[in-house]
């Protein structure tokens, strides 16, 4: 295998190097180049982490030129998709192979997709991929020279990132790092896209991402389970043991709080104007201000008063959410409803929240909608007993909505319940609960992971 492999290798890599347009690529180069992936595959099996064989056994390939990595991967049509651009590929050994495949599997069982698509507004698409890929190459042999890692990073941009963090705390301090040197990353390129890529470049590797348009999370994490209870015929390695062991998880429902945490980071941002950063599009214009990202979320919480939540949980809930909200820019209006609405104003800070309504008794959720469809509002959250209307005559448009049902509640009348529906739980509020979101979200991250000696 090893001498056919080397002279395979060697032989695609010679008929493709003068070859500047994908047009005239040779013939039979695709089928070639999949026979070669396939001892790639072959090799992988016959490894002692064999984990990752059996996964590649079950994703589609495909060869991609326009791609600035060796590989990608993304979501399409139900399957997981890996895509090669051979002009990279073909550069590495075969150790180097095998590792680039087992990276880009790892970014699927750490649900890198769904948590960069997250970070999006908050980061440069360079911070994530850094950040991303500092995770899983801490596990990883024989990388290629250009590979991102935790001492490249600390010595390009002077930091001291340490072992074992999240992916969501590497973004955070290399984007720091990145906004002192005022370096250009959050613009994309204007240029038009060349038809083949033959040089690695750290801030595109995941763009092949923005495609996976039809994987929802939760659809993700299932065909990830899938994926993965079929790989584990063969040896799992240790460091993936954990990450597995979430992926499968009787870990019970994401508490309402942490789920409010997570989505506060998919808002779409507004830019502000500030003559203390030049303009990134045009620097040598000093005239021209340059942006700051800075999100504004727009929060409504409905409370129904109709006596399905108690003072205890009521209070419980608003210090919560100030609690999660107050790193953000944000705006909370504040709706008490039972059959109609009783009172709504806006809120600043627990200390402006007012004695509830005496209610009438009973619930309805239409008015509630009806109200905020007018509003500009991002996220709806809906404390009841979920005790309403079986169906709606309107529904939400535009904003995201999250149900949280009391402790004396049950589950939510409506026949066709439509977003994130939580039970209200005695929470634990905390000053930073990063690293929980990242364990109890999905259970992918390396976070708090130590090396096993």
């Amino acid at each position: 295998m090893g001498k056919n492999f080397e002279s395979l290798k060697n032989s695609l890599y010679d008929e493709i190097s003068n070859v500047v347009s994908i047009k005239n690529m040779p013939t039979n180069f695709k089928e070639d180049f999949m026979q070669l992936v396939s001892m790639v595959n072959f090799m992988l099996i016959e490894d002692n982490e064999n984990f990752y064989g059996y996964f590649l056994l079950q994703m589609s390939r495909e060869i991609k030129y326009d791609i600035s990595a060796p590989t990608a991967v993304n979501f399409k049509l139900s399957r997981y998709v890996i895509y090669f651009n051979p002009y990279i590929f073909l550069n590495l050994s075969g150790d180097q192979m095998k590792s680039t495949i087992k990276h880009e599997i790892y970014h699927i069982l750490s649900s890198h997709l769904n948590r960069a698509r997250g970070l999006k507004t908050k980061y440069s698409t360079l911070a994530i991929n850094m950040a991303m890929d500092i995770v899983v190459n801490q596990y990883l042999n024989y990388l290629p020279p250009y590979a991102t890692t935790i001492d490249s990073i600390n010595f390009k941009y002077s930091l001291k990132l340490q072992p074992y963090m999240s992916m969501e705390s590497y973004a955070a301090e290399i984007q720091e790092s990145l906004n002192l040197l005022e370096e250009d990353e959050n613009e994309e390129d204007d240029s038009k896209e060349k038809h083949i890529e033959k040089e690695y470049d750290v801030s595109k590797t995941h763009d092949l991402w923005e495609e996976s348009i039809e994987g929802d999370e939760e659809t993700l994490k299932n065909f990830t389970k899938k994926f993965a209870a079929l790989s584990e015929k063969g040896k799992v390695p240790l460091y993936l043991e954990k990450t597995l062991k979430g992926l499968k998880g009787n870990k019970g429902e994401i508490p309402w709080n942490l789920y409010l945490k997570k989505i506060m980071g998919t808002l779409e941002s507004d830019k502000k104007k500030t003559v203390a950063r030049r303009s990134r599009r045009q620097p040598n214009r000093l005239d021209l201000r340059g942006e700051l990202r800075g999100h504004t979320a727009r929060i409504t919480l409905a409370i129904d008063i109709s006596g399905s939540i108690s003072d205890e949980e009521f209070q419980g809930a608003i210090k919560e959410v100030f609690n999660i909200v107050k790193t953000y820019k944000h705006e909370i209006t504040l709706i008490e409803c039972d059959t109609e609405i009783r009172q709504v104003y806006k809120v600043k800070s627990i200390n402006s929240v007012r004695e509830r309504c005496n209610s009438r008794g009973g619930t309805k959720f239409e008015p509630v909608f009806k109200y905020v469809n007018n509003t500009d509002t991002n996220i709806l959250i809906y404390f009841t007993d979920g005790k309403g209307e079986e169906e709606l005559d309107v529904m939400p448009k535009g904003y995201k909505t999250l149900w949280v049902i009391s402790g004396r509640g049950d589950k939510l009348s409506l026949k066709e319940p439509f977003g994130i529906v939580k039970k209200l739980k005695p929470v634990e509020i905390k000053e930073d609960t990063q690293e929980r979101l990242d364990v109890m979200v999905d259970g992918f991250s390396m976070n708090s992971q130590e090396p096993i000696y």
